[in-house]
């Protein structure tokens, strides 16, 4: 990123898609993939909360973007932007909270699931791993403009798009699966790798089941969950 800044001869307030860091790294780094590219930006632009996911450098080396749009970005500049998110707090609380406490709960909750599995993936397939690649992980990969709740690799070493729901699975939900998966054939995956999806619902509904009856490829898992206590016993004063 710090030779494609250089290399676009950038300079304070110019402005770049995230298109032409796409194209940039194909002509000069073609073995390094879309998606990729797209998480190193998020990691370099200090105004990103979900930045936090891919680790940026405690050392300010990694502060190197300012993100003006869904799309677009520029250099960040010290003492005119705001201080470069760099403290680990869960992302999309705020906005959640700004639909109601129930919702605020429902994102956090998520975002724990999430984390879990990405932890865990072997309770889903023995030889289900994180992807990782030049330092990106699998977790709320870059997707097109959106994020994919998990990207993972399977022991034949074909993707696996996970997406997670932490009530009910609708048959709507599809559709967003679908996409990702698609975007990853297109834009991730080498020629003749396999991509498959799963999602996993608190509950699969009865129109995801049919939905998905005609779909091989996409796997369905309800989870549960389960909590045990164990009293402490204190001893008091006489």
């Amino acid at each position: 990123m710090h030779d494609m800044a250089l290399s676009m001869s950038l300079v304070p307030g110019q402005t770049f898609s995230r298109e032409q860091a796409i194209q940039w790294f194909a002509t000069h780094y073609p073995n390094v993939k879309q998606g990729t590219v797209a998480a190193h930006l998020i990691r370099l632009s200090t105004n990103v909360q979900s930045r936090l996911q891919y680790s940026p450098k405690s050392d300010g080396s990694d502060d190197k973007f300012f993100k003006i749009d869904s799309a677009h970005f520029r250099l960040y500049e010290h003492g005119r932007d705001p201080t470069p998110i760099s403290e680990l707090t869960p992302p999309d609380i705020e906005e959640a909270q700004d639909m109601g406490p129930q919702a605020s709960s429902e994102s956090a909750y998520e975002h724990d699931l999430r984390d879990y599995l990405a932890r865990n993936l072997h309770i889903l397939e023995p030889s289900l791993r994180l992807y990782s690649d030049e330092g990106i992980a699998g977790v709320e990969f870059p997707a097109g403009g959106r994020f994919i709740d998990i990207l993972a690799i399977d022991k034949s070493g074909s993707y696996v798009v996970i997406e997670l729901k932490v009530s009910k699975g609708y048959d709507r939900v599809i559709g967003q699966l679908l996409r990702y998966v698609s975007w990853i054939k297109k834009n991730h995956a080498e020629s003749g790798q396999a991509v498959r999806g799963m999602i996993i619902a608190k509950q699969i509904g009865e129109d995801l089941r049919l939905a998905c009856s005609e779909l091989p490829s996409v796997s369905l898992y309800e989870y549960a969950l389960a909590v045990s206590v164990n009293k402490v016993d204190v001893a008091r004063a006489s």
